[in-house]
């Protein structure tokens, strides 16, 4: 019965995004507040990949609706957690005596996830560590809300978009969201990262133990620290601190290492008392092969040139914008757009005038989507760098973005 429920929700949710989506084709004004509180309803009790999704959705803040963005960082605030007995069950499942490993564990999380929630615990050595659990039978929760996925992607082919490339989307999202059920995996990039990035002092990696990890539970040493959302009104000094050394370690990470860190929820990212940031979740770390960032960076190459013909040349080259007629006057758009960010000296992250260009041409953007073509391999990692973006909008970071990228530009000639 439980699962029949999940899915009529989801058809139920698929039906409504349908509507709304239809309706904004046919030149109508869709009501993203009302589709927005349907999908905290939906989606507030069922976890899982259902939850991901949402968690994704929310991090497009540039091409979203601001109703419905609204709506979708509310989910994330406010989901129910699972019941401390059924997480107890995990628990017990993997260390068989709970009570001979652990002193005590806390029945409320302190943090909940799409995929599973996190406990502080004691051990009986007197140590403070998060325990993140697993939601029980996530497994079959992921193959069942997957199969629903596929069919609310169809929805996609009122954008225009082959079905072709929307199958490819769905694959790497399946991808992915199956490689974040494994959390032996998760504590051995824990362990892999805190190796690579021992000589930034600005950065903390909490330290897993592999003694107490498994499939479904992650141990790792406590580390506290202030949530990047709170730091929003916090001290401007830190937040300074804070956004370069993301920035840092995202060139590093991506143009050293060929890896990205794929999920740039908020909640993933705090600061610590000394002002270096915590990086919390690596349970989605994807590879990022050298010739698809070189041709990335042609395409910001064009895109700064403002060199509308170059664009489309750099944007087929990636895979993308199969078919005819080329949108040059929105290239030449968002170039306008996303040209201040990267002006001589530390631009303002923060400076509402590039948001709102961007959003105003967000529209435009859909409206063009069957010549635009975005190509599937690119679109996580595009996500994953848009979101990324917003932490650094969120941080109010001044950076000097044409000094960072000159050089890996021109490495990529």
């Amino acid at each position: 019965m439980r699962e029949r429920g999940r899915t009529r929700r989801l058809l139920g949710l698929g039906t409504r995004t349908g509507g709304a989506v239809l309706k904004m084709r046919l030149g109508g004004q869709s009501d993203w507040r009302a589709l927005g509180e349907a999908l905290f309803d939906g989606l507030s009790e069922l976890k899982g990949p259902a939850m991901k999704l949402a968690q994704i959705m929310a991090q497009w803040d540039d091409l979203l609706p601001a109703e419905l963005v609204d709506e979708l960082a509310r989910l994330q605030r406010q989901a129910e957690p699972m019941p401390w007995a059924e997480i107890r069950r995990t628990l017990d499942a993997q260390y068989d005596d709970l009570d001979a490993v652990f002193a005590s564990i806390e029945p409320r999380p302190f943090a909940s996830a799409s995929m599973g929630q996190v406990h502080r615990a004691v051990t009986r050595g007197g140590e403070t560590l998060v325990l993140k659990v697993q939601y029980p039978g996530l497994d079959q929760v992921l193959e069942d809300d997957l199969v629903q996925l596929r069919r609310l992607m169809r929805l996609g082919r009122w954008l225009r978009v082959p079905q072709a490339r929307l199958d490819a989307l769905f694959e790497e999202l399946a991808a992915s969201l199956r490689g974040e059920l494994d959390y032996r995996a998760e504590a051995e990039a824990l362990m892999r990262y805190r190796a690579r990035y021992a000589h930034l002092a600005s950065l903390v990696i909490p330290e897993p133990l592999p003694a107490l990890c498994g499939p479904r539970v992650l141990a790792m040493r406590y580390v506290p620290g202030t949530p990047l959302r709170e730091l929003e009104a916090g001290d401007d000094a830190t937040r300074q601190r804070i956004a370069n050394t993301l920035a840092d370690w995202l060139t590093e990470e991506l143009f050293t290492f060929g890896e990205l860190h794929a999920d740039p929820h908020a909640g993933n990212f705090a600061a610590d008392d000394q002002g270096r940031l915590v990086i919390y979740d690596l349970g989605a770390v994807i590879p990022v092969p050298p010739e698809r960032l070189a041709a990335m960076l042609r395409l910001l190459e064009a895109t700064l040139d403002a060199d509308p013909m170059a664009m489309d040349t750099a944007l087929r080259a990636l895979g993308g914008r199969q078919g005819e007629g080329a949108p040059l006057a929105l290239y030449q758009e968002a170039a306008a757009a996303v040209a201040p960010l990267f002006a001589p000296g530390p631009q303002d992250f923060g400076d509402v005038r590039v948001h709102r260009r961007l959003r105003e041409l967000s529209p435009r953007v859909w409206a063009a989507m069957d010549r635009l073509q975005p190509p599937a391999e690119t679109l996580l990692l595009s996500r994953t760098l848009n979101g990324h973006y917003w932490n650094l909008v969120r941080l109010g970071a001044r950076l000097d973005m044409a000094a960072r990228v000159r050089p890996l530009m021109a490495r990529a000639r």
